[in-house]
């Protein structure tokens, strides 16, 4: 979680100037592709709907022309799906501005048990926020976490078998 997309220096959260909340997202194309990318976030929020204010506005942030080309081709693609406009903008990415602490890993940091037993492996505040396995259980705790995806990456994230029934406890 972060903000992006402004000119003001040091966004915060309670001087966000004209920047948007945005997450960004490191990926390995050899796992999925932009476009896949592109699909899941089409389809996670209302692209026809443009927030009143910046900070919540809704915007894919590109990095580089063929990214840029592929943002604005989905994006026609879904205005001819819904038969109007998509107000959703694509930009060229610039810099992104990590949020202060407290915003992330929310739901993990708000649910004593779980952050309790992460307290140990992630002492530092800066290894909470990049470790994939808070980030998983982050999206568990906020009621995203599917059963069957959840199996498939519980080895890679280096749990052990109580961990992981605790862990698939939370997926639907």
């Amino acid at each position: 979680m972060g903000y992006a997309g402004g000119t003001t220096a040091e966004p915060t959260y309670r001087a966000i100037g004209d920047h948007s909340e945005t997450v960004e997202i490191d990926y390995d194309p050899d796992i999925i592709s932009y476009v896949d990318l592109l699909e899941v976030f089409w389809q996670s929020h209302e692209p026809t709907y443009q927030s009143p204010t910046r900070q919540y506005a809704n915007i894919v942030h590109c990095h580089g022309m063929h990214q840029y080309e592929l943002a604005s081709e989905s994006a026609r693609r879904y205005a001819e799906e819904y038969g109007r406009p998509v107000q959703t903008e694509i930009r060229s990415s610039g810099p992104f501005y990590l949020a202060e602490d407290y915003h992330q890993k929310y739901y993990l940091r708000n649910n004593p048990r779980w952050l309790n037993a992460f307290s140990s492996k992630y002492a530092e505040d800066q290894a909470l926020i990049d470790s994939t396995l808070a980030t998983r259980l982050n999206s568990c705790l906020a009621g995203y976490c599917d059963r069957r995806s959840l199996e498939s990456e519980l080895p890679g994230l280096g749990l052990t078998a109580e961990g992981a029934r605790a862990l698939l406890s939370l997926a639907r």
